[in-house]
């Protein structure tokens, strides 16, 4: 059974634009409209959830009234021979009138109850006489002021630092305990003296014996000859 038509007005219709460059985080605006005198649930989905950061990505448009979702593409490395795949999909139903629970709503809902509509993506490079100060203007009425979507790009940021920071502090500490070895295998080989430096000393303790004999026996004759002199 084919799904009910979509209810919602979204702006644009078609397609989400990004413009790059895409070192940074780079926004689209999108605009849903309920025209309709019933409130409307609504859910935004991506087929690369990792790659965009959606907000608001769900909740409920009052009669009459519009939201406007702010879809955020992570930075990323540009290649103009890549076509963009990715795709995102408005997914909509009437609320009930009784409604207390938005997340159980979708659980319970019915297959011919919803209704969704489908974006593209597209990536666009600007122009190299362009003069980019903004990537997307959000509407004033933009469910998400800019002081909230710098917030979450300054957050984007800061994580992104953490990242690098504990990636530096893993790398020292690997530094240090390879040090601390060789250092341990350093002061163990220093402890005990090597096989030529005992070899040597056992030579030398010999020799020193042998003489110490030689000489007791030369007293020895010595202290004889000169009793039998005395004689």
């Amino acid at each position: 059974m084919a799904r009910p038509e979509q209810v919602l007005v979204l702006e644009p219709q078609h397609e989400l634009k990004f413009r790059g460059p895409f070192t940074d985080v780079v926004t689209a605006a999108l605009k849903l409209t309920n025209p309709t005198d019933r409130n409307v649930c609504f859910k935004v989905k991506t087929t690369a959830p990792r790659r965009y950061c959606v907000r608001p990505n769900s909740g409920v448009i009052d009669s009459g009234t519009s939201v406007n979702v702010s879809v955020m593409l992570q930075p990323f490395d540009y290649d103009p021979n890549e076509k963009s795949k990715h795709k995102f999909m408005v997914l909509s139903m009437l609320a009930p009138y009784d409604m207390t629970d938005t997340e159980g709503v979708w659980k319970e809902a019915k297959p011919e109850e919803l209704m969704d509509t489908k974006l593209r993506c597209a990536f666009e490079m600007p122009l190299e006489n362009d003069s980019v100060t903004e990537h997307v203007a959000l509407p004033k009425s933009s469910s998400l002021d800019d002081g909230e979507v710098k917030k979450i790009m300054d957050e984007h940021k800061r994580q992104q630092a953490d990242v690098q920071r504990l990636r530096e502090e893993n790398k020292q500490i690997r530094e240090n305990d390879g040090l601390r070895k060789r250092i341990a295998t350093v002061a163990a080989a220093d402890s005990y003296p090597s096989s030529s430096v005992v070899a040597a000393l056992a030579t030398r303790n010999e020799g020193l014996s042998t003489r110490a004999v030689a000489l007791c026996v030369l007293f020895f004759v010595i202290g004889v000859i000169v009793g039998k002199l005395a004689l």
